[in-house]
């Protein structure tokens, strides 16, 4: 009876750690800045790997700037005519509960087209978590060579937690 009472609550446990360390929340434009102009946020979403469960936040000053999201044919065209939500708060989070692709674009008039667009991919936790083909690169000196690889804090997150779970199960089985 004791046996079958600890390995319930170590499953719950197990559980409750699993679901927490693995949601990751993400600064839109992160470290370099937030929603403005100035950054490559195609370039910085592919440098992510988005999971159901992840939140992204995007802050900016609500005067200069929102958040729409819209459909890939209103992303690629950046109209602003037809937003899905219309975010203003200038600290927004947003669920990525699911997967697939979610797309947002600064509705204020020019900002879409002069850069303030990003599409999210949401994958399965089991995806490669780089690209399976680059973006074309544009401008002066870009290059389609994959950057230099950087540790990711989501994955260090979730790696410590999993380790941490073998560390209880193994202290609570002894």
């Amino acid at each position: 009876m004791a046996a079958a009472m600890k390995i319930t609550l170590l499953a719950l446990a197990a559980m409750a750690i699993l679901s927490t360390a693995s949601a990751t929340t993400y600064n839109v434009g992160e470290p370099a800045g937030a929603w403005d102009f100035g950054i490559n946020y195609g370039s910085w979403a592919s440098s992510k790997k988005f999971i159901p469960g992840d939140s992204i936040v995007f802050k900016y000053s609500p005067q200069a700037h929102d958040v729409l999201e819209v459909s890939k044919a209103d992303y690629d065209s950046c109209s602003a005519a037809s937003p899905i939500t219309t975010l203003k708060t200038g600290n927004d989070v947003v669920a990525l509960p699911a997967t697939g692709t979610r797309y947002f674009i600064c509705g204020f008039a020019g900002h879409c087209t002069a850069g303030m667009k990003v599409a999210i991919d949401v994958v399965s936790a089991s995806s490669p978590s780089t690209p399976l083909s680059p973006a074309p690169a544009s401008g002066p000196g870009a290059s389609n060579s994959p950057p230099p690889p950087s540790p990711s804090s989501a994955t260090s997150v979730r790696v410590t937690a999993g380790l941490g779970l073998v560390v209880l199960l193994a202290g609570l089985l002894a």
